[in-house]
């Protein structure tokens, strides 16, 4: 029989799962590792980007679950020594997952580690968030209201994932 405590751990869990869902947390892992991210931040991303659901283009034409696109792709695979690099891998969760957490490091190292920054240009490419200030820039500050949210929800994702799937993405670098 199952006890009233356990019930709403079962529900508590339910709700975690449709608000905030993750999968492939072995791959988050283990790229946060390798490009030492917070896996609860490329969680947050691919939340933000297409909420965990693969087979997704925006339509500037970002593919995947972090959704980069394949001009993007292309040089990343060119850079990291990939070789044989094609379209279709980016419906591949581990390339995908690869790349965009690539981009994520990189971004962050741009911007000195401001993730606000590495977030708007994530979203809105380095040239903008550049000119609006760099690695000084703050979440409130991006004149882009799509920006703005993006990085917002990005954020306070990073938080929820961080309380959430503690024991399942592991610590923070």
């Amino acid at each position: 029989m199952i006890s009233g405590l356990d019930a709403l751990k079962g529900v508590d869990k339910a709700v975690t799962e449709i608000t905030y869902p993750l999968r492939y947390d072995d791959i988050i892992r283990q790229q946060a590792r390798a490009k030492n991210l917070d896996p609860a931040l490329i969680a947050a991303v691919i939340y933000a980007e297409s909420g965990f659901r693969s087979g997704r283009t925006s339509p500037a034409g970002a593919e995947g679950l972090m959704q980069i696109t394949p001009e993007t792709a292309r040089d990343i695979a060119r850079r990291s020594g990939g070789t044989a690099f094609t379209l279709e891998d980016l419906a591949t969760p581990q390339i995908n997952i690869s790349y965009g957490s690539y981009l994520l490091r990189e971004l962050l190292d741009r911007y000195n580690g401001d993730v606000d920054a590495a977030l708007a240009a994530y979203n809105a490419g380095p040239g903008n968030a550049d000119a609006w200030g760099g690695s000084q820039l703050k979440a409130d500050k991006i004149p882009f209201p799509e920006t703005r949210a993006y990085v917002e929800k990005v954020l306070e994702a990073q938080l929820q994932y961080r309380e959430r799937y503690n024991k399942e993405l592991g610590p923070a670098p």
